[in-house]
């Protein structure tokens, strides 16, 4: 017997099964064009937002914003913050390093072996360094 390759209804409704997330007919549509295929993303909302009205599915921004942000409650997705105007959504969940193109506005991965840490600050008092975002802008010569 031969396994068969899920769906990408098959891979969004597990996803969101696997976060404890009722698979509404939002989530389910934003969840198919972020791991339908079973690749990682990074997404703004503003782009998921014109991927999913081109897929014909009812969403409104306001919905892909507000479903990006349960998503990462979740722990489906980290937000990436780039500057103080923008954020990227990202599907792969382990500290890893991103390249922002500037020309294009996009986030992709950047090589997690390439960055090393002599050190790191000591937290301030009564707090803990919960995450350290490594984005390096990059642009063409």
């Amino acid at each position: 017997m031969t396994m068969t390759e899920p769906t990408p209804k098959e891979r969004a409704a597990t996803w969101l099964a696997s976060a404890r997330l009722r698979p509404t007919r939002q989530r389910l549509a934003l969840a198919e064009l972020l791991v339908g295929d079973g690749k990682d993303r990074h997404v703004t909302a503003e782009h998921l937002f014109d991927a999913v009205r081109q897929s014909g599915a009812q969403v409104s921004l306001a919905t892909v914003y507000n479903t990006l942000r349960a998503f990462c409650e979740a722990g489906l997705m980290m937000e990436v913050t780039v500057d103080g105007n923008g954020s990227y959504f990202d599907t792969r969940l382990d500290d890893h390093p991103h390249y922002y193109w500037e020309e294009d506005n996009t986030l992709t991965d950047a090589p997690a072996d390439a960055v090393k840490f002599a050190d790191i600050p000591k937290a301030p008092e009564g707090t803990v360094i919960s995450k350290i975002d490594v984005v390096i802008r990059v642009r063409h010569e």
